[in-house]
């Protein structure tokens, strides 16, 4: 079974983890409502994308 040879410092250990950092959700507003939504989505409000209405919010399913 594999062992290390010696410690790990607290240097080279939090180097390597450095990529492991979570980024941000990037969301952008609602041309047609103004609601906060993710990008390259529709917009679960009004049912807008790029400008035009791609879902009819209000029909009953």
């Amino acid at each position: 079974m594999a062992v290390p040879k010696k410690k790990t410092s607290k240097s080279k250990r939090n180097m390597r983890r450095s990529h492991h950092a979570l980024s941000s959700v990037k969301s952008m507003e609602c041309t047609a409502c103004g609601e906060r939504k993710l990008a390259h989505h529709i917009c679960s409000k009004c049912g807008d994308y790029k400008g035009r209405i791609v879902i009819d919010i209000d029909t009953k399913i």
